[in-house]
């Protein structure tokens, strides 16, 4: 068994990659713009910044999910690969692109928004009550929430929400951002955080926004796949008194990676699809 999915070609990679360019882009420019036009002051407007990084995540992953899988988010883009769902080469060309897209972005805020209004262009910061082993947890946690759930609704087929994944993804951003946007910016996204911190050359504990989330996203993805996206023998209903009938000798419920049947339907043989 092959260690990554076979490489695709370069036509296919550089489509995939242009959508993840742009939906980074419309990530950072329309979220950290939103930071900007709150105001500097640490936690202000939390309700309006996590609206605007939840719905246009939202939308981005419903209008590109379909080409690139709607990471726009090296977290998500790790977890993808880590789990053998993504091959090497276009995980690093998703990763090349997420953080320039960001940083287009930021180049973009910069030259839009009056040197007053500049302030930090959102680049992520711990509260003055936050400790560094705090902040970095709660980034872990936030990213982990985020993960998990682009794993149960991109990566499960079996997801209630599979069809319009963005909308949970998106909420899932929302709720992170008012729980974490004043402690530490909830940025849950090395790219998002690296556009801003580049461009206005702020890079005070600059490292918490790229281990946190990193780490958060990498456990999520390794545990929702083994819990549930790997095969497993199917579990005895129960007795025959019961009256439900057991799974017979050598009869395996078929599962594969991306859903579930049990027990084979009619005329397919065992643990092959159709």
């Amino acid at each position: 068994m092959a260690l990554f999915p076979p490489l695709p070609p370069f036509a296919d990679v550089l489509r995939r990659s242009v959508a993840e360019l742009v939906g980074t882009f419309a990530l950072v420019f329309v979220g950290c713009g939103a930071i900007l036009t709150a105001g500097p002051d640490a936690g202000a407007g939390n309700l309006e910044v996590a609206l605007a990084f939840g719905l246009v995540v939202g939308v981005m992953v419903s209008a590109l999910s379909h080409i690139s899988g709607g990471h726009f988010n090296p977290a998500v883009t790790l977890g993808f690969l880590i789990t053998r769902r993504l091959s090497l080469v276009l995980a690093v060309a998703y990763w090349l692109v997420q953080f320039a897209g960001a940083v287009l972005a930021a180049l973009l805020l910069r030259w839009i928004y009056p040197e007053t209004q500049e302030a930090t262009l959102g680049a992520p910061a711990l509260a003055p009550n936050i400790e560094l082993g705090a902040g970095l947890v709660l980034e872990a946690v936030l990213t982990f929430f985020l993960v998990w759930v682009v794993f149960a609704t991109l990566a499960d087929s079996r997801g209630a929400y599979t069809a319009i994944a963005g909308l949970a993804v998106g909420f899932t951003i929302t709720f992170d951002i008012l729980v974490g946007g004043p402690l530490t910016g909830a940025a849950m996204n090395p790219a998002r955080a690296f556009g801003p911190e580049l461009v206005a050359n702020v890079w005070d504990d600059f490292w918490i926004w790229y281990v946190g989330p990193l780490a958060g996203g990498a456990i999520a993805a390794l545990l929702y796949d083994e819990l549930y996206l790997r095969s497993a023998r199917p579990v005895p209903v129960g007795p025959p008194e019961t009256g439900v009938e057991e799974p017979g000798a050598g009869m395996a419920a078929t599962e594969v990676r991306m859903g579930v049947e049990s027990p084979p339907p009619a005329g397919n043989e065992p643990g092959k699809l159709t």
